[in-house]
């Protein structure tokens, strides 16, 4: 098996994230020049622009799969988003409490989930990600109160009339503000939106002790793991794309 990984300004912290993939894995580094100075390495694969040259090699099938590991977030998801010929990118994030209780949450882009249309399509790929990893089935859509909440302010209004909307498209549960309920039985978390999606995200790894284990893309057809650049590593993300091949 063959992934691939890219690497910015923290090139060591990548590679030592690749030297523990485990048996079995062959990882590939996509870096520049700048940033492998007097590093010597047999996985290194250097280019000016790597995170293209990264996707080059997924969509040839040259690797198996692909992390984003600490590339630029922008410039890489436009190079992915450009290959694959689609006009959107979904990410769904796989997280795990403190506890060890994993889920899925989305929408975890900034510019990611703002209509009901994306928010269905979440739901529908997250029961087909949530299945092969073993979680519920059962979806909790959260929005920005509760339903007593109506008439409070207009932006609470509208993200539990696109909440009730979700649900009833997609059969999935409204589970209103109520995040610490909803994670009891849901096997998926859907946030109102791209921003408080990626606010519990980085509450829940970067503040809450939980865990990332990467953000696979799933509206494309080859498996891309993104990846947040202040993880402290980058082997669950690994260990993800590894196992998403093996499926």
């Amino acid at each position: 098996m063959r992934i691939g990984i890219g690497a910015g300004p923290d090139i060591r912290k990548v590679l030592s994230s690749a030297a523990g993939a485990g048996s079995g894995i062959q990882v590939f580094c996509y870096t520049s020049r700048e940033y492998s100075k007097d590093i010597q390495d047999t996985c290194l694969r250097l280019s000016d622009h790597p995170g293209e040259s990264m996707i080059r090699a997924l969509m040839d099938g040259e690797i198996d799969a692909a992390v984003r590991g600490s590339l630029p977030t922008s410039s890489t998801l436009r190079a992915l988003k450009d290959a694959t010929g689609v006009d959107h990118l979904l990410r769904i994030a796989i997280l795990s409490t403190p506890k060890g209780k994993m889920f899925l949450l989305a929408p975890v882009g900034v510019d990611e989930g703002w209509t009901v249309a994306e928010k269905v399509e979440l739901v529908e790929r997250g029961r087909d990600l949530a299945a092969r990893f073993g979680l519920p089935g059962d979806v909790a859509v959260l929005s920005g109160g509760r339903l007593g909440d109506v008439g409070r302010h207009p932006a609470v209004d509208r993200t539990l009339a696109d909440a009730e909307l979700v649900a009833r498209l997609s059969g999935a549960t409204h589970r209103e503000i109520l995040i610490e309920d909803a994670i009891r039985t849901a096997g998926m978390i859907l946030a109102p939106d791209g921003i408080s999606g990626n606010l519990i995200f980085r509450t829940l790894v970067h503040l809450g002790e939980g865990r990332a284990h990467g953000a696979p893309v799933v509206n494309i057809d080859r498996i891309f793991v993104d990846t947040s650049r202040a993880s402290p590593d980058y082997s669950n993300a690994l260990i993800t794309a590894s196992r998403l091949v093996k499926m």
